[in-house]
């Protein structure tokens, strides 16, 4: 993929921003029911998300997919300014690839916001699968550079597996101030319930504020890796 410059694009408004890049595994095992809910889910949060002014003008999201290859579905927007992209399945599982190709964007936007004069939260990074990545893929380097960058400040990364998931695989790559998290049932539209009200709440944060992040709805994640 290439460099996130982002060109010409000027700002919508001057809000502090909050970018958050979904990384979603869309590997051939997420064919039927959960790239269904998946969808249905993603249409839910964009509709959260409109509701609440605040976040609406502040959360900016990106969103990536990844099979055999990566793909960038969209690019960092507020909410209001595209159609959530409709997701479709096949391949196998370059996890790694596009979980790095998420933190270029998000860094490329953090860049992009200095130029442009806005002032922004730390970037969010978040990672969704449900399976294991393919066998050529860098899991140890990944690893790596998220520990470093997330302990710089660089970005947050939250991991999120779905049955079938290889959660110690997540745990390796995740930041331990910040474990890997299973969605119980496969219910993306309680996760995406729990992410926008996250979002919201973080967007509405000053620096040293105690942000409870606990969903309301119970057993909404498996917390055993």
């Amino acid at each position: 993929m290439g460099k996130y410059d982002f060109g010409g694009e000027q700002p919508v408004n001057y809000e502090q921003k909050c970018p958050c890049i979904l990384v979603l595994d869309v590997s051939g095992s997420m064919s039927g029911a959960p790239i269904a809910q998946l969808n249905d889910g993603l249409q839910k949060f964009q509709r959260d998300v409109l509701n609440d002014q605040t976040a609406k003008n502040r959360l900016e999201v990106g969103i990536i997919t990844f099979e055999s290859s990566v793909s960038v579905m969209q690019e960092p927007k507020l909410i209001d300014q595209f159609d959530m992209p409709h997701l479709s399945t096949g391949g196998s599982t370059a996890l790694v690839d596009g979980v790095r190709e998420g933190i270029k964007m998000a860094e490329g936007r953090k860049v992009w916001y200095k130029d442009t004069g806005q002032n922004y939260y730390r970037p969010y990074v978040i990672l969704i699968t449900d399976g294991a990545p393919d066998s050529d893929q860098d899991v140890t380097g990944l690893a790596q550079e998220i520990r470093q960058k997330v302990s710089g400040k660089h970005f947050n990364f939250w991991a999120f597996g779905v049955e079938g998931a290889e959660m110690s695989m997540l745990e390796s790559i995740s930041d331990p101030s910040a474990p890997p998290l299973m969605i119980a049932n496969c219910d993306f539209a309680g996760f995406f319930q729990w992410l926008s009200n996250s979002m919201e709440k973080i967007v509405k944060s000053r620096p040293g504020d105690n942000i409870d992040l606990t969903p309301k709805k119970p057993n909404l994640f498996q917390h055993t890796v």
